[in-house]
């Protein structure tokens, strides 16, 4: 199982498959594993509300997944954790469950507790 951040708005917009920026941006679509998802999302969306995490099948992703360091100000950050990257469109057909991703009251996140306690 991999995790992909998103808002509400875009997942409940894709049709078949989700393209974040990222894709056309970077190449890929960020994803975390359940260990280190609350480090991205705490970074990058800090107080947030709209958010979910979809739980994706990478079998299902019918395009590579590669598992690559982190980036931090533009520095590779070789010695951190590494962090799944897919390198197509995510189909809407690999996402096995969609989660609620609400922040904790100082808008830093935690893993949601219906994975947590899986």
């Amino acid at each position: 199982m991999i995790l992909h951040i998103c808002a509400r708005a875009d997942w409940d917009a894709a049709d078949g498959v989700l393209t974040p920026p990222s894709l056309a941006d970077e190449g890929f679509v960020h994803c975390s594993d359940p260990g280190t998802v609350a480090l991205p999302a705490t970074r990058l969306y800090a107080g947030r509300e709209d958010l979910v995490l979809l739980e994706v099948d990478p079998g299902l992703v019918g395009v590579p997944v590669r598992w690559e360091p982190g980036v931090r100000d533009g520095v590779v950050e070789t010695s951190g954790p590494w962090f799944p990257h897919v390198y197509g469109p995510l189909p809407v057909a690999a996402v096995v469950a969609v989660h609620g991703f609400p922040p904790d009251p100082d808008g830093s996140f935690r893993l949601p507790a219906s994975l947590a306690e899986r």
